[in-house]
């Protein structure tokens, strides 16, 4: 049975720097951001048609990655995430986002003590705007109940935390009793 971790906060915080370092260290394959794929190809003026296209195509891409039955599987981000785009763009969100169950099993929130870098997608870069972002991204797991770990630190130290969290996840019984031993294994 596949597990899944769900890479999840602000902008320029590091997700898609570690998802697939933790990936391959798990033996595990990685789903890309499908929002920074469409921004890249269509710009970054969102409406929530496209949000809802967003997450839709991060779906399809999450499911064809579970039909290759990895061990695990690391997403970077999901349909959670975009509803809280949706929530800083346009202050409210579609209902359909709320209606999104197919959670992941963990999420790692990735904190925002890295500084904000611009690529061209990324919009929410001042301090006030990325607390806002930080917060809103912390309640939509608080709200919903999901199992998740702050991951913060410069450089290695931030894939060393995010690691040690999948391992302590693993330990509370986030995940069944043969992953949690091959986890303590490969995560030490």
């Amino acid at each position: 049975m596949t597990r899944t971790i769900c890479l999840h906060g602000p902008e320029s915080t590091g997700k898609s720097t570690l998802g697939p370092r933790i990936a391959k260290a798990l033996g595990g394959l990685y789903v890309a951001e499908f929002g920074r794929t469409w921004s890249e190809a269509k710009g970054i003026g969102f409406t929530m048609t496209d949000l809802i296209a967003i997450a839709k195509g991060h779906m399809a891409a999450t499911r064809e990655a579970l039909n290759r039955r990895p061990p695990w599987l690391v997403l970077d981000t999901d349909p959670l995430m975009t509803a809280v785009w949706a929530d800083m763009l346009f202050g409210e969100r579609d209902p359909w986002f709320d209606r999104f169950t197919d959670t992941a099993d963990f999420y790692l929130m990735f904190d925002i003590d890295l500084p904000w870098v611009a690529d061209g997608t990324r919009m929410f870069g001042s301090e006030e705007l990325r607390r806002k972002f930080f917060d809103l991204s912390r309640a939509e797991l608080e709200r919903r109940g999901l199992p998740w770990a702050l991951v913060g630190g410069q450089g290695n130290a931030r894939f060393d935390n995010a690691m040690k969290a999948i391992g302590e996840a693993a330990e509370r019984g986030c995940f069944p009793d043969d992953v949690r031993r091959a986890t303590r294994r490969d995560v030490g």
